[in-house]
């Protein structure tokens, strides 16, 4: 998978994609990660990215010119299924989204900044907005840089245990049961005989009710089928 990420603060994305399972995706080519700095597609003298709304208003409004010239550059070599905007009114990113979207093989994320984008960018070059909650950060880069994470950690060959992916939460609409690891007795604190009992069918059955009870108690709205 080729992600390209236009941004007006690559350095911001460095740490995320240079530890764990980003790196070794990377290493192992099964992504290819680029960072664009929006500055060097300014036609600005000063280089500069964002200008004052029209009809007045707070912020800086970033300018269609440099991501439309970032964008079309990087068409004339890739063809792209997705350009996706990332923006607290977007889609709300959950499991679902996360895994329609690793089957792609390439796709542009556009990190906004400032009061917003201009308008004509969400309509007429991006493909689809994700929202990572219902909450305003300074900048789309942490935003996609969980995005990202979601999404690559689902390709086949970049997870150790390919299973592991499968048994995540929220992959049949449950969260995930309590997991346990030695010792099996700490302090007065132990963990459940089920799961020492070696007996794998009734483990199974355990994890599914906890991640029933759990899913009561902590997401409702997946039992009842809502997103």
């Amino acid at each position: 998978m080729r992600i390209d990420i236009i941004t007006v603060l690559p350095d911001l994305l460095q740490s995320p994609f240079a530890h764990s399972i980003m790196k070794r995706a990377q290493s192992k080519n099964i992504l290819e990660l680029h960072v664009h700095n929006l500055r060097e597609y300014s036609n600005h003298k000063q280089k500069s990215v964002d200008d004052y709304p029209y009809g007045g208003g707070s912020g800086m409004v970033m300018m269609i010119e440099p991501f439309v010239n970032c964008i079309e550059k990087l068409k004339e070599s890739n063809i792209y299924e997705e350009v996706i905007f990332l923006s607290p009114d977007g889609e709300l990113l959950n499991q679902k989204l996360a895994n329609r979207l690793s089957l792609n093989k390439n796709m542009i994320l556009l990190c906004g900044h400032y009061k917003g984008i201009d308008e004509r960018i969400r309509t007429h070059f991006v493909t689809r907005e994700i929202s990572i909650g219902d909450y305003v950060l300074s900048g789309g880069e942490l935003a996609a840089a969980v995005l990202v994470d979601s999404i690559v950690r689902l390709i086949p060959g970049v997870l150790s245990d390919e299973t592991s992916a499968l048994s995540d939460s929220f992959q049949n609409d449950l969260v995930d049961a309590p997991s346990y690891t030695r010792p099996a007795l700490f302090r007065d604190l132990a963990v459940p005989e089920i799961l020492l009992s070696g007996n794998t069918p009734e483990v199974e059955k355990w994890r599914f009710q906890q991640s029933i009870e759990r899913t009561k108690a902590r997401r409702p709205h997946l039992l009842d089928g809502e997103n």
